[in-house]
């Protein structure tokens, strides 16, 4: 029996489009069960193409697809639940999180629980209340999900993190304690205890907890990402330091 490559009626939402020949586009999808698929929608450039006023970012919707190739062929798209308005800043920050989705999700990996995270996260930005602690979740989680570890209890020695311990936090090896002698690291984010053990606990109340988890997102994102700058983060900065 020969492998299906048809999917039909897929949970997704789309993360980008672009021009694709004379008439069509390739669409960036973030499906529930196959990750990040790339597919044409032919014809969708025609001012009367059906598919033409689906293709919104941020929006729930069911999609078919088709296609041996990583470009695949989008043969329909329908709404799936109701519509979510994201306006002013929520809309660049959907748009923020759609530029990491796009630059670190690998083709074609299921990440079942990150898609329903950002689908809640969403629904958060739309209702435009503590933007910057939303964002905060949603890196962290992305991070998570991928497979990076992140420890925030433990330091890089396996001991327990102190709240009123200063550390350094170094990708790849975690939260090195500052001696009495002042040493620090060349390269990480200098921070609390504390700042690591609030965000274990999904808390970020603390003005300090904020501010320095930020620094420590924007470091280690930096870091997955390579030499090539998030469009949308520096429009973030620029707005209101998000």
């Amino acid at each position: 029996m020969q492998p299906s490559f048809r999917f039909d009626n897929q949970a997704v939402f789309v993360l980008h489009t672009y021009p694709f020949k004379e008439t069509s586009l390739v669409v960036e999808l973030f499906s529930h069960d196959h990750g990040r698929v790339a597919t044409t929608a032919k014809g969708a450039r025609r001012p009367r193409s059906a598919m033409r006023g689906m293709l919104q970012s941020f929006q729930p919707l069911m999609a078919t697809w088709s296609g041996k190739s990583e470009l695949k062929t989008l043969h329909s798209l329908d709404w799936a639940s109701g519509l979510l308005l994201l306006k002013g800043e929520a809309l660049m920050c959907g748009f923020y999180l759609n530029e990491l989705l796009l630059r670190l999700l690998p083709r074609e990996d299921a990440h079942e629980a990150l898609f329903i995270y950002y689908g809640a996260t969403l629904k958060t930005l739309a209702g435009e209340v503590d933007l910057a602690t939303t964002l905060r979740r949603f890196e962290l989680k992305l991070l998570q999900e991928l497979g990076y570890a992140i420890p925030l209890q433990q330091d890089s020695r396996g001991a327990s993190v102190l709240p009123e311990q200063s550390y350094v936090y170094q990708a790849e090896q975690g939260a090195q304690p500052i001696q009495a002698t002042g040493y620090a690291a060349q390269n990480g984010v200098q921070l609390l205890g504390k700042t690591l053990l609030d965000m274990a606990g999904d808390d970020y109340t603390q003005p300090q907890t904020l501010q320095q988890s930020k620094q420590l997102m924007r470091y280690l994102l930096a870091h997955y990402l390579g030499d090539q700058p998030l469009y949308t983060r520096q429009l973030l900065i620029d707005m209101q330091g998000l």
